[in-house]
């Protein structure tokens, strides 16, 4: 057999990470990838000078794969407030971190998002996050039923925080997403704040990337097939190899792999991005949709964090939406504005709309239930494995752990040599 010892289809995050581990280990590969560059999902486009991920994200400085894997002071990374303004009523209430805004805190106390006691129920909630890595050990349930039955906060607090925060996370407002994520992205967020690179997310799947041996990526290569003796791409080329890893999303995995692996469902986001002459809040903080009204769920300055994000004298706006709605783009931003001029005023009105992004499949469906294990296997059989964040969590950590746990398991069946 000519060629690499292992195929890795997929050049995201799980794909590059799993790439990453075998270059370490020095095990020959190549990572066969469809599109024109890398990143899969986190990639960033630049329009009329303004930098737009596709889609809204962030990386939270606290992930645990990303500190192992990640050069992070060479994404220069830019911290969003932690802490958020909670859309209710006709006015912003300001929910604030007690560690990084101590005074702000003892002022939402008492504010209506929730009662002075669900304020103090977050102690108790950092309580119940638990460790890194103690997931499996705790029985799960959708995380509605954790807040209201584990740590007891009211409706209120549930709705006009939780909805919109973690449902904005999820993307499942309905709050039914397994427990075990909740834990985790509450005990990530505790522990430091999110960010974006300078420049964008897409430098996050360009360090892995440029830390590859040279032509280990092949651009515009989309596999068709995956059997026992390597991949087939859509042109009709075989490509030998002695494993294969999938590392695409979920439903694309299912369907590569013939089912031996589920569909997981996927949930959809969309993004709505604006240059506007001056941003509508003063700092990087989340504003949030207590009201339930929507259709806009959250929105953000980008450039209030990460000023490289627009041109200077402008603001780019990223305002988020969970699901994918099914009217057209012109009517979408129409109701958006009618929302955000509620929030901001006329000013909104002369916003001017960048892009939409439809993200049909931004993260696995992670109903409670779907993550138990906390990570499931990515060996299928020897010679055959599967990797991304439908293996470990929603998130850019469960797809970069994902990447690395495919690659050890593909060394230990190899062996030396």
């Amino acid at each position: 057999m000519t060629g690499p010892d292992v195929l890795v289809v997929g050049g995201g995050l799980a794909g590059l990470a799993c790439g990453r581990e075998l270059a370490r280990r020095n095990i020959p590969f190549t990572i066969l990838e469809a599109a024109d560059a890398v990143g899969g999902r986190v990639r960033t486009d630049e329009v009329d000078g303004f930098r737009l991920d596709r889609g809204f994200q962030i990386y939270l400085t606290a992930y645990p794969e990303g500190k192992r894997v990640l050069d992070l002071p060479a994404l220069d990374l830019k911290p969003f407030t932690r802490g958020a303004l909670v859309r209710f009523g006709g006015t912003f209430r300001r929910v604030a971190d007690p560690r990084s805004e101590p005074f702000g805190a003892v002022g939402s106390l008492f504010n209506p998002v929730g009662t002075a006691r669900d304020k103090l129920r977050m102690l108790r909630l950092y309580r119940k996050l638990g460790r890194d890595g103690d997931e499996d050990a705790v029985p799960d349930g959708p995380t509605v039923d954790f807040l209201a039955g584990a740590v007891g906060f009211t409706p209120a607090m549930t709705d006009r925080l939780f909805r919109p925060f973690f449902g904005g996370v999820s993307l499942d407002r309905s709050l039914a997403t397994s427990a075990r994520f909740f834990r985790f992205v509450a005990r990530t967020f505790a522990a430091g704040p999110g960010a974006v690179p300078a420049l964008g997310m897409e430098v996050i799947p360009r360090q892995l990337a440029a830390g590859l041996p040279a032509g280990a990526v092949r651009l515009g290569a989309r596999a068709e097939a995956v059997g026992d003796t390597g991949v087939t791409l859509a042109d009709g080329e075989h490509l030998p190899a002695r494993a294969v890893v999938i590392a695409v999303e979920g439903p694309a995995a299912a369907r590569l792999l013939g089912g031996r692996v589920p569909d997981p469902g996927s949930n959809g986001s969309t993004a709505l991005y604006y240059a506007a002459a001056k941003p509508p809040v003063a700092e990087p903080i989340l504003v949030l949709d207590g009201d339930g009204k929507g259709p806009v769920n959250s929105l953000v300055v980008m450039s209030n964090a990460a000023p490289a994000y627009a041109p200077p004298g402008q603001a780019l706006v990223s305002a988020s939406v969970v699901g994918i709605p099914a009217e057209d783009d012109a009517e979408l931003d129409r109701r958006a504005r009618v929302q955000l001029t509620d929030w901001f005023g006329p000013d909104v009105g002369g916003w001017r709309l960048l892009r939409v992004y439809r993200v049909p499949h931004s993260l696995p469906n992670q109903a409670a239930g779907k993550l138990d294990p906390w990570r499931r296997p990515v060996r299928l059989a020897r010679g055959l494995y599967v990797c991304g964040d439908h293996r470990d969590n929603g998130s850019i950590d469960g797809a970069l752990t994902s990447g690395r746990r495919a690659a050890e398991a593909v060394a230990e069946d190899l062996g030396p040599g």
